[in-house]
């Protein structure tokens, strides 16, 4: 699941860290750039429900088959592009594509962790969005030295599609079902809440009317709709924000852009170790809300350091390095939180349900970057900064206590 993130984000992070050159060669603007990332985050969008549900449908091992088939095409596809409608078009399979790869890690994690090991196994997985973009921009950059745009989006494509070959290898079958893991093994696989999942066999998937008809889903959702902008914000215009206050080209950008992902890595993984341990002591509940009180405190601090000190380049990604730990140290334990309410035959939809919702206010954030930001960035940065508390209340305030839903899905 790592190593697929990894790829996923080299694909996405391209079009950013080459669009100085990009837009010279096919006459595009910066309002062109908000309109093509739009198209991929709408997208995107409706690919985390559609792919949410694919997944409860036919399984982990074939969805991310189709996810990274399709992802990898479409970053082939980019070759061909010719102007703003073409490379919309190409932006937009990418983003339906890649969305798959969020709500099948979730539902993959449900299916092979118990409960206590989730945070460190969502915090493993999602480091390979950091790590991504960490090799990202000094990959891309160097390839674009060496063989331009259209040719770097061929060959990070053609990663994709290698990936699929170990992948479907190595994961046989589900696993009470897999020849490769003990008895032993198995049994700790199973235990706990998983445990009853996995015995159940004639539970359902949940319908989408009846997941949102708990205000805990609700809570799941909203935190994503809140603290998805802050991640995106970078990811999207972090490479333009380098061109436009310090007139970075596309070599440049690969020497800076890279840094503040070193602090997502480390958030992430530190997020899912910290609440792993806590668990030895605290019950679920305590400790997932403790993980993403401290990430939304690190997320503020940082945003505040961005604002009143970031007058250098150096000074600027060493703040996104603070705020992008704090995002990774509190998303992993969101994202997790769809496996804490529900069995393991509707996580794909409730998480699905929560990145398509996340993805609409990346949305309203792309639209707005281009008007706000005509003089200052500071208007965005002080969004974000509303956004991490918003975050943390619409988990307390909409889930009272973490841990399974009785739904009575048979």
């Amino acid at each position: 699941m790592c190593l697929a993130t990894i790829i996923n984000y080299i694909d996405r992070s391209a079009l950013g860290i080459m669009w100085p050159a990009m837009s010279e060669d096919l006459g595009l603007t910066k309002e062109d750039y908000a309109w093509i990332i739009n198209i991929f985050t709408i997208t995107y969008a409706a690919g985390k429900f559609i792919s949410g549900k694919l997944y409860d449908k036919v399984g982990t091992k074939i969805g991310f088959v189709l996810s990274i088939f399709f992802w990898s095409l479409a970053s082939v596809l980019h070759f061909f592009a010719k102007g703003a409608a073409s490379l919309g078009i190409f932006r937009g399979l990418l983003g339906v594509a890649e969305a798959g790869n969020w709500p099948g890690a979730v539902k993959n994690n449900a299916e092979w962790f118990p409960i206590k090991e989730r945070g460190l196994a969502q915090g493993i997985f999602n480091s390979g969005a950091a790590i991504g973009s960490i090799v990202a921009a000094p990959i891309i950059s160097s390839l674009f030295e060496t063989y331009d745009w259209k040719w770097t989006f061929v060959i990070i494509g053609v990663l994709g599609f290698l990936w699929i070959i170990p992948w479907v290898i190595f994961n046989k079958k589900i696993p009470k079902d897999h020849p490769w893991i003990t008895e032993e093994e198995k049994a700790y696989i199973l235990s706990d809440t998983a445990k009853s999942n996995e015995n159940t066999a004639d539970r359902k998937s949940l319908s989408v009317a009846k997941i949102l008809s708990y205000k805990q889903a609700w809570g799941a959702i909203s935190a994503r709709f809140f603290i998805e902008p802050i991640w995106w914000l970078f990811v999207f215009w972090m490479p333009i924000y380098l061109a436009d206050q310090y007139g970075f080209n596309v070599k440049e950008i690969g020497l800076y852009a890279w840094f503040p992902y070193v602090g997502a890595m480390i958030g992430s993984l530190s997020g899912g170790w910290y609440v792993k341990n806590l668990m030895k002591t605290k019950s679920l509940d305590k400790s997932r809300k403790k993980v993403i009180l401290i990430g939304a405190a690190v997320i503020l601090l940082g945003i505040i350091g961005a604002i009143l000190f970031a007058d250098t380049p150096e000074k600027f990604v060493s703040f996104v390095f603070i705020v992008l730990f704090g995002f990774q140290f509190s998303i992993s334990n969101i994202q997790t939180i769809p496996s804490d309410l529900l069995n393991k035959e509707s996580v794909g939809t409730l998480a699905g349900l929560g990145g398509s919702i996340g993805a609409v206010s990346v949305i309203i954030m792309n639209w707005l970057i281009p008007i706000i930001t005509v003089d200052s960035y500071t208007p965005a940065f002080l969004i974000l900064a509303v956004l991490a508390p918003l975050t943390v209340l619409s988990i307390f305030i909409l889930i009272k206590e973490i841990k399974p839903l009785q739904t009575n899905n048979r």
